[in-house]
Order: C-alpha cells, then sequence, then structure tokens
C-alpha cells in the first residue's frame, strides 16, 4: 500500500467548508462584527479564486512585477564542503521585495481592490511582511498601516525604513514583550474599527479561516515552481524538502506540493536558547491544542492555558502557535518537526555567505541549518531547502551580536 496515496486529493479535501484541517483551524473569533467582516472575506476570496481574469492579472504579476519563477540553486561549494550530500535552495531571496511574503500580499492586494476596499492593515515580525504589504499597497494604490513592536522595530530597522519609504505607516507596539504575538494583537484591534474600508492581511498561514487556506493557496506557487525545476535539473525527485517554520507560511507552501510524493519533509523550529518556556518559539515541538487570535492549533501556553512568551533571534519566527494546516499534518505523521538553535542558525548563515556568497536571513538559516546537520551525517542525498528571504535586514543585528564570524570553522 502507497501512503502517499491519502494526499492524491489533499486539497480538495482540506481546508473543508468552515475552515477546518482535521480539528485545527475554524473562526473562533468572538466579535459578531469581526465574524462578519472574516465571513465576507471568505466569500470574496473563494469568489475570486475561481475566476479567470484573476489568476491571469495574479500570473501577469508574479512574472512581469516579482520576478517569479524564482531560480533552484545547487550549493555545489557547500556540497562539496559536506559531502555526499546536495543541497538546493529555493531562492525566494530573489522575489521582489527580498522575501516569500510577496507571493500572498499581491494576491491580497489583488483581493482588496476586487472588494473595493481602500486600506491594508497587517502586523510584521522580521518585516518582510510588512515590506512586502507595503510594496503591494504601493503597487495597487492602497492606504497602508503596519503594528510592530518595539523590540521587532529595533532589530529590524532597514526594514522600517523600507516601509516607510513606500509609504506606508509603521505603528509602534508597547504591550507585552513588544513582538510579534502583539502587532497581531494590535492590529486585530484596528481592523475591528475599520474593517469596512480595510482588509486585514496575516502574515502568516495561520489566524481564523480562511486565511490559513487564503496564505496556503498564494504560497503554493514555492513549492510547485521548486518540484518542477528539480526533476527538470536532476530528473527526479529529492530526498528531502525543508523550510523554516514560525506561523508557517513559506514552508506550507514549499511542502503541500510534494505531500503525495516519496519525499521526506520537515519543518525546522525555532529552538531559541533552550528548551525552558520562553526561551523558544517551537510550538509543534513543546505545544498543545488551543485557541489564539481567532483559530485552534498546536500553541505554546502558560499555566493559565494564555500564549506563552516566546523568544527567538529570528524575529519571523518568534510567534507561539503554528498554522492549522501544520498541526494537521503534523497529527498525520506526514511531516517531521524538529529544532534548531539560535547558534547553529547564525553559523548556518555564516557558512553559506562564505561558501555560496548568499547571505540568508536568520529565518531561512534555520532550515539550512538543519540541513547541513544531515549532510554532515554523509549520506548521498540530495536536500531542497526553502531561502525564505535574504539577510540585508538582519546586518546591524548579526554583526553587533556575533560579529564577522570569525569563529566559525569551514
Amino acid at each position: 500500500m502507497n501512503k502517499y496515496r491519502d494526499f492524491d486529493n489533499y486539497l480538495k479535501e482540506y481546508p473543508d467548508e468552515n475552515g477546518y484541517f482535521g480539528k485545527y483551524g475554524g473562526n473562533y473569533l468572538d466579535n459578531p462584527e469581526l465574524i462578519k467582516a472574516f465571513n465576507e472575506y471568505a466569500e470574496g476570496y473563494m469568489t475570486i479564486a475561481q475566476s479567470s481574469q484573476f489568476i491571469a492579472e495574479l500570473r501577469r504579476i508574479r512574472k512581469d512585477f516579482q520576478g517569479r519563477p524564482t531560480p533552484l540553486y545547487h550549493c555545489q561549494n557547500l556540497s562539496n564542503m559536506l559531502g555526499r550530500t546536495q543541497i538546493y535552495l529555493k531562492r525566494e531571496d530573489l522575489n521582489h521585495s527580498g522575501a516569500h511574503k510577496l507571493n500572498h500580499c499581491m494576491g491580497e492586494g489583488l483581493l482588496a481592490k476586487y472588494m473595493g476596499k481602500k486600506k491594508l492593515i497587517a502586523e510584521t515580525g522580521a518585516g518582510q511582511h510588512g515590506v512586502a504589504l507595503a510594496t503591494a499597497a504601493a503597487y495597487f494604490g492602497l492606504e497602508c498601516d503596519i503594528y510592530m513592536g518595539e523590540v521587532d522595530i529595533a532589530k529590524q530597522a532597514p526594514n522600517v525604513t523600507r516601509m516607510k519609504l513606500l509609504g506606508a505607516r509603521v505603528i509602534p507596539v508597547s504591550a507585552g514583550l513588544k513582538t510579534l504575538k502583539e502587532a497581531v494583537d494590535a492590529a486585530f484591534e484596528a481592523y475591528s474599527k475599520e474593517y469596512k474600508t480595510a482588509i486585514y492581511c496575516i502574515g502568516t498561514a495561520a489566524g481564523p479561516h480562511p486565511f490559513p487556506l487564503m496564505v496556503r493557496d498564494f504560497q503554493q506557487v514555492i513549492g510547485d515552481e521548486a518540484r518542477a525545476q528539480f526533476i527538470e535539473q536532476t530528473g527526479h525527485l529529492p530526498d528531502k524538502v525543508v523550510a523554516c517554520v514560525g506561523g508557517g507560511s513559506n514552508s506550507i507552501g514549499t511542502f503541500v506540493p510534494f505531500l503525495a510524493d516519496p519525499v521526506e519533509i520537515v519543518g525546522v523550529e525555532p529552538g531559541g536558547r533552550g528548551e525552558k518556556l520562553g526561551d523558544h518559539a517551537a510550538s509543534v515541538t513543546y505545544g498543545s491544542e488551543g485557541i489564539m487570535h481567532g483559530f485552534n492549533s498546536i500553541m505554546l501556553a502558560d499555566e493559565n492555558g494564555e500564549p506563552a512568551p516566546v523568544y527567538s533571534n529570528a524575529s519571523g519566527l518568534d510567534y507561539p502557535a503554528v498554522g492549522p494546516e501544520h498541526a494537521m499534518l503534523h497529527d498525520m505523521n506526514r511531516i517531521k518537526y524538529v529544532t534548531v538553535s539560535d547558534e547553529e542558525a547564525i553559523e548556518a548563515l555564516f557558512i553559506l555567505s562564505r561558501k555560496e556568497g548568499i547571505i540568508p536571513a536568520i529565518e531561512s538559516s534555520h532550515a539550512l541549518a538543519y540541513a547541513i546537520r544531515e549532510a554532515r551525517k554523509g549520506k548521498p542525498e540530495s536536500i531542497i531547502v526553502t531561502l525564505s528571504g535574504r539577510g540585508d535586514k538582519d546586518l546591524d543585528y548579526v554583526v553587533e551580536h556575533y560579529g564577522y564570524g570569525e569563529n566559525i570553522k569551514l
């Protein structure tokens, strides 16, 4: 029996009409006005997603504006250094604006125009979602408000500058730990007051229905391209497909096209500085089922069942829950979830920079670190790593905290 056949009709089966991936997902918002707004959002998306005009316009945007398809790059120097394993990078860092985020932001901007909205509202952690949404807003002639924790504003100064240059209003969030979770809270509150004229654009494959569905659909271009490119280059499928997982947008977009293939799929979570609650953001590895930000999934919770404090040196990964589709695929044992520490990720960043002339984002470096870990075992296999973003945004932070990698052994 071929266990992968269970996924032959996967996209038709998940999510169901209420936005559930198995027991995860749904819409648990308690604000009647927001529920109405999200239902309108879902109806608008499900209608426009079937439109040939919408699909044709999105394809044109991806080709002419985003620069897709992005390359699948064989890291020959890195692979030779490590031994027998061949590592390939899906270069989302070469997607316009420097990360995978634009894949869903342009789709959401197009949907906003279709629905007659005037403003895009969002949160951002590492700033890449904020930059991508500000880019989309400029392209479609829309206003843009980006909520960002004060800690992340300090860490990601280059992206804050880019957002402002693109015309977005960056609104600091000073509550709680002043990071991604609090930025989401603030963006939700703002949207509840402006939903009649604005559209909320979450930055990951999480949140209430229809966000996990929409972001998955828009991000699936990553895996579709990577699968076809790898077969074209090698004549066969890879042994492993790897991507970093915070909320889970770049990873779910990478993974879904490979679900029915005999390929090992690995999601890499931020192990931070240790296993103690508050020292990491590895929701699947250490979390349990719970409801947060209007959806049911696997989350990190404190003793009161509330979202726990989280930490990662990658601002785009420090979220205390994972998208509901990831939670289901974990329970189905189709995707393996592992952790990589801060130090491992930084080592991978320096290694790739030195061996291939590519400076990755810290988020992406988590996935790369796992591939390097596996390659050091000496097996003759091939691994695709989604390089979800470039490291420009992290340079000041990396040099301040880790220097120039003088102690890294190549």
